[in-house]
């Protein structure tokens, strides 16, 4: 799925969507307009369902999924991400997203975007 194949109702309907976002101590409500007007966005696949991430598509080949969370009746995902485009320092690539699935769409977008510290696993979880 690209964003170039969607209607012009259906991106219009993406640009009214907002998202909050904590990335390099900014923080706050965003908009997807802004996000289709200055950055070049594009779905990427997650476990077989598109995504629209607020991150330009030049940071698809270092985006990693370390974890999934899908809701009950799979119409929203949490997402724990390593995105290495600026970064190789694991505890400062990594990314946390929520992304519901926009009335009837098959895609999901991003709600909430945030800066996530990938840190060790305590070995008392599971």
């Amino acid at each position: 799925m690209k964003l170039s194949d969607l209607s012009s109702e259906t991106l219009e309907r993406i640009k009214s969507v907002r998202w909050d976002r904590i990335i390099e101590k900014h923080e706050g409500p965003e908009d997807w307009e802004s996000v289709l007007k200055c950055e070049e966005p594009e779905f990427i696949e997650i476990e077989g369902c598109p995504v629209l991430l607020p991150v330009d598509k030049s940071h698809h080949p270092n985006i990693r999924v370390l974890r999934a969370i899908w809701s009950e009746g799979k119409n929203s995902v949490t997402l724990f991400l390593s995105d290495t485009t600026y970064e190789d320092d694991p505890f400062f690539s990594g990314f946390m997203a929520v992304c519901d699935r926009l009335k009837n769409e098959e895609f999901f977008i991003a709600i909430v975007y945030h800066e996530w510290f990938i840190i060790e696993r305590a070995e008392v979880l599971q």
